[in-house]
């Protein structure tokens, strides 16, 4: 599977970024995908994912009424819009997918048997 994730960069607190992640796989059908994050000392995290057919969605406490995961079908484009940034959201972003993870998974890194290079989302106080 071939993720391409785009749409990092610097914002202030309080901003919003949207961030995309593309993909060509021709069985994304079966697939969820999500975000991942990681920033330095710190333990990395699913922020979001969606299961690409019928688009039930998982959300990190952290991500809870700040961010919003979408897909579109037609473009094979997976995106996540973050709003209320703060500083602790700065981390690099990863595109991640995998095959059949069930729902109570969707939370689990070790799920997502796919990632793609990261996007810098650094958020200054």
């Amino acid at each position: 599977v071939q993720l391409q994730a785009s749409g990092g960069g610097l914002v202030q607190a309080g901003g919003s970024l949207r961030l995309s992640c593309a993909t060509s796989d021709s069985t994304y059908n079966s697939y969820a995908m999500g975000w991942f994050r990681q920033a330095p000392g710190k333990e990395g995290e699913i922020v979001a994912a969606i299961r690409w057919s019928g688009g039930s969605v998982y959300y990190a406490d952290s991500a809870k009424g700040r961010f919003t995961i979408s897909r579109d079908k037609a473009k094979k484009t997976m995106y996540l819009q973050m709003t209320n940034l703060t500083p602790e959201d700065t981390a690099v972003y990863y595109c991640v997918a995998g095959d059949g993870i069930i729902m109570s998974s969707l939370g689990s890194r070790s799920a997502y048997k796919n990632r793609g290079q990261g996007t810098q989302v650094t958020v200054s106080s």
